[in-house]
């Protein structure tokens, strides 16, 4: 049993954000979950699915993040409390239909759980999902440390009962990776009764339908709508995780939220600056308790705005003052906007130390030096650059070899449209700088879509669009849809590699079993694809010769969309880990090395960490320890110094 459900009260676990957050999903009560994959959000469903029998649950990874939202409504709908849960790139996906939710209202308490990027450590960008709240008028949460992402839940499905309207929680990487101890309380009971009552007046929330908008009179709803809003401000002013420390008259207040209310504490704490700085920590960052801002700036000249990562906070405390500056009076104000602090990536105590040392340069001096051995004094030589790259046998690096000499092969000056997953390294020399545009989920497919639309413009590149299994679920059906209703003569690469790799081998519509282990079938893509009318092609991107020459033939057959699903288990992946096919070894008297004439071809250009080059005895050599056995490198030497022996089973 997991010590998740310790039924215990006030014990204390070590935990990861993530499950803090799962806890407290489960001292609320929770019934439902759904969720899409993403780094860092993707521990809260996996956590939750391994206790869904013991608590009664219904958990399911959905097909992308709106499907999650419009799942995790229909229990709200029911009167179950439902949470739903994305990183921040999905709430974009999901906000068509969250635009909609927050107008039509919920009734069991439902809590978004949005786990934001900043520095994109694992995204193709760190935009934050904290404005979202705000376009669509529903209130924000954010936890400041561990054992907030646990107690705020609770009262964020209390919070959206009280509201009748959904609630956004958002985490940041650094609070859902990191870990710290947790006092638990009480679990509920599990027994849930489902019901959609849906036959009374039109605009009773309690007995109506659940529409999104009365045609022609939005301000039947959108004005009911707003007044939630107005309510959910007034309860964030006695919000029990709004905390103030330091003196009532401080020099300079620290507004702050999130994980940035640890690394203000602490930068105080390393000055000396604790009866200088007070730290205003907002858990309710929009609407902002206006009372409790207010108080808090009247009694500071000087304030200084920690968050990451654009000026959210900053600005919408600045209004206030601005409003009230007769009553306040004038304020200094430092933060993104004054260059205090920077407007991209992460934040760190090492920053806001920085920020706070600019605006007490007497305190300065009291900074401590970096220990001795610290990481700071490393030595470069120590610590060798080590580009991105793919795992050892990875299937990706063998496809993009195919994919790369084709389009060579062709000589058209053809290129590649990406998309999102590991395969986003195609961009990089790992997969030997292939990948030419790079957006969104499924924007790979639309976007070579459109580029194969140009013909009548001159344009005779072939377009080829690279995708994952589970984005190809996701969100690019719709775009293979439209190229073959349009005609798009591109061909889209379906790497497969049996799961949602990148964000740890979640299910998608194509495994064969769902979140819980249980049977599901799966939906062969080869089979949607030639019924939606593409010409398809399957190959194993291991097999270089027969991949390069089917996508040669693709390339050259310029009618339509045309389909190669590139077939091959990840490395990683649960069948495969640990499993070698063959054992792969350097012949030293036949490697030429730097005489080869290939420009060390093997270990310069095809880049697998498996392959080592041996400065000593100037050739090439296989690491042992992490080779994959794949044995794809067997086929790229010119010299066949490379050799593969099988495995025997």
């Amino acid at each position: 049993m997991s010590f998740l459900i310790d039924e215990g009260r006030n014990i204390q676990h070590l935990l990861m954000g993530n499950e803090a957050i799962v806890r407290g999903a489960l001292e609320a009560g929770v019934n439902v979950a759904a969720g899409y994959p993403g780094t860092p959000s993707s521990e809260i469903i996996e956590t939750l699915s391994k206790v869904a029998r013991d608590r009664n649950l219904y958990v399911e990874w959905s097909t992308n993040e709106k499907v999650a939202v419009e799942v995790a409504a229909a229990a709200s709908f029911a009167g179950l409390r439902s949470l739903c849960v994305m990183k921040q790139n999905g709430v974009n996906v999901a906000s068509d239909f969250l635009l909609h939710l927050a107008s039509s209202g919920t009734r069991g308490g439902m809590v978004l759980v949005t786990c934001d990027d900043p520095g994109a450590l694992s995204s193709v960008n760190e935009g934050e999902s904290r404005l979202f709240a705000q376009i669509l008028e529903i209130p924000l949460l954010e936890p400041g440390d561990f054992q907030e992402a646990k107690d705020i839940i609770p009262w964020a499905f209390a919070l959206s009962e009280k509201i009748r309207n959904v609630v956004m929680v958002r985490s940041v990487t650094r609070l859902s990776h990191g870990s710290g101890n947790v006092r638990f309380g009480s679990l509920p009971g599990t027994s849930a009764q489902a019901e959609f009552v849906c036959h009374g007046p039109l605009l009773d929330p309690e007995t109506g339908p659940i529409i999104s908008m009365i045609l022609a009179a939005p301000e039947l709803q959108h004005g009911p709508q707003q007044e939630k809003l107005k309510k959910a401000a007034g309860i964030f002013e006695t919000c029990p995780f709004n905390t103030y420390q330091g003196p009532d008259e401080p020099e300079l207040l620290i507004v702050t939220a999130s994980i940035c209310s640890l690394y203000s504490r602490e930068a105080v704490r390393i000055l000396g600056l604790e009866d200088r700085v007070g730290i205003l920590k907002l858990a309710a960052t929009w609407p902002l308790p206006e009372r409790l801002v207010k108080k808090h700036l009247a009694a500071a000249k000087r304030i200084l705005f920690v968050e990451e990562v654009v000026p959210t906070l900053e600005d919408h405390v600045k209004v206030i003052a601005a409003e009230a500056a007769g009553e306040i009076g004038a304020k200094t104000f430092y933060g993104k906007k004054s260059g205090h602090l920077p407007s991209v990536g992460e934040l760190n105590p090492d920053l806001v130390l920085d920020a706070l040392a600019r605006i007490f340069p007497a305190a300065a001096g009291t900074r401590p030096a970096a220990s001795p051995g610290g990481v700071t004094d490393i030595p470069q030589r120590f610590t060798p650059a080590r580009g991105m790259t793919f795992c050892p046998g990875c299937p990706h690096r063998a496809s993009y070899w195919s994919i790369h000499n084709a389009l060579a092969l062709d000589g058209r000056g053809g290129f590649v449209c990406g998309d999102i997953g590991c395969y986003v390294m195609g961009t990089l020399p790992a997969g030997f700088s292939t990948v030419k545009t790079l957006h969104c989920m499924g924007s790979g497919s639309g976007v070579a879509s459109g580029f194969g639309k140009l013909r009548s413009f001159g344009m005779d590149q072939p377009v080829v669009a690279v995708c994952g299994d589970s984005t190809f679920f996701h969100a690019a059906m719709p775009a293979l849809a439209n190229a073959i209703h349009q005609r798009s003569p591109f061909t889209m690469i379906l790497l497969d590699n049996r799961g949602t790799a990148m964000t740890g081998f979640q299910p998608h519509p194509g495994s064969p079993t769902n979140v819980l282990g249980d049977e599901a079938p799966a939906l062969d893509m080869e089979k949607i694809c030639r019924s939606m009318g593409a010409k398809v092609e399957i190959s194993d991107p291991f097999d270089l010769v027969k991949t390069r020459e089917k996508l040669n033939r693709l390339l050259e057959y310029g009618e339509g969309a045309k389909v190669l699903i590139l077939r091959q288990a990840c490395a990683l992946s649960p069948e495969k880990r640990g499993q070698r096919k063959y054992e792969v070894s350097v012949d030293a008297e036949r490697c030429r090395g730097e005489n080869c004439g290939c420009s060390r071809l093997c270990t310069r250009i095809f880049g697998c960490p498996g392959l080592v080059w041996d400065r000593e005895k100037e050739v090439s050599r296989i690491d042992e320890m992490i080779c994959a056995g794949c044995g794809v490198c067997a086929d790229i030497c010119p010299a066949g110094a490379i050799v593969r022996k099988e495995v025997a089973r």
